[in-house]
């Protein structure tokens, strides 16, 4: 097939799409739009078409015998910078391309230049338990830095992360096992996945399947909390590799905002961390967004 006739049939319009989060607040940026009814891309790209391939398309990437499905947006230029996003809880994976393409179009209208690659991480959620996706952000993190280069036919000169909400949970912890050149995490969560679930459990919250998967597979916050810690992201502030930009809204849910300051403190303590920065913004979940000061923050990080 023609390369122009498949990127004309792969180019994804930029909508409005569900993007959650595990903190229990559904941002008014991130949240479904009932006149959305261009449906999701159900064929990829092969790699013969991408390194000609320019604007945003779809494709699936396979590293370390694992697959995960990409939305990238190629800039027509030699030369970018690469921003790796990484959307927000929706539970189901036929939420998740529409996800992943929501962020990226998001991050891209903060960015101000033209000479950046976005790749989007459609990580899957269905069925999987707290931090189970690792792998598959993992192998779409690899795949940027060793593969991407030479498969798009664009030299890359550094590599970003940027997380929202459950996003900012898998950047945080990515950041514990692989260098980039910066990691941004917007309102990351779950911080505390017991205090999380113990509040499912006791009816105060609405269930989620994040909890009522662990809690099958491994029993209630009362017969088994270790299960439920150690999934936490306050489980996981150590070992940053790279410079950690963390944003969050001030008035976000109070199940965030109690635990935020305890994950700052810990960071603070780190002393195998690399330098990580907090700010605190205007809003809500979704601030690094929604706040103008979010732009000039991230604009800043990647200069």
């Amino acid at each position: 097939m023609n390369a122009n006739k498949v990127i004309t049939a792969m180019l994804l319009t930029l909508n409005t799409i569900a993007c959650g989060t595990t903190s229990g607040h559904q941002n008014q940026l991130l949240t479904p739009s009932h006149n959305d009814d261009k449906p999701s891309p159900s064929v990829n790209i092969d790699d013969a078409d991408l390194a000609r391939a320019t604007g945003q398309f779809l494709t699936t990437i396979t590293h370390n015998e694992v697959s995960v499905q990409l939305i990238v947006d190629k800039p027509d230029t030699e030369v970018a910078d690469v921003i790796v996003t990484f959307h927000g809880t929706v539970e189901t994976d036929d939420k998740i391309v529409e996800a992943a393409r929501k962020t990226l179009d998001e991050t891209k209208k903060l960015i101000k230049r033209n000479d950046v690659l976005f790749v989007s991480v459609a990580y899957p959620e269905e069925g999987l338990m707290m931090g189970d996706n690792l792998r598959h952000s993992e192998a779409a993190l690899l795949w940027v830095q060793q593969k991407a280069s030479e498969t798009l036919n664009v030299k890359i000169r550094r590599v970003f992360l940027l997380g929202h909400s459950q996003g900012g949970y898998i950047v945080t912890r990515l950041n514990a096992m692989h260098s980039t050149d910066g990691v941004i995490a917007n309102a990351p969560g779950p911080l505390d996945f017991k205090l999380r679930c113990e509040l499912e459990e006791s009816g105060k919250i609405p269930e989620s399947g994040n909890c009522r998967r662990i809690r099958d597979a491994h029993g209630s916050t009362t017969e088994n909390p270790s299960a439920y810690s150690e999934r936490s992201l306050l489980s996981h502030l150590s070992g940053f590799k790279s410079p950690i930009l963390f944003t969050q809204g001030m008035s976000d849910t109070r199940i965030q905002l109690k635990s935020w300051p305890i994950l700052k403190d810990k960071v603070n303590q780190c002393n195998d961390c690399a330098h990580a920065r907090f700010e605190e913004l205007e809003g809500e979940h979704a601030s690094l967004f929604s706040n103008p000061k979010g732009a000039s923050l991230l604009n800043e990080f990647i200069k």
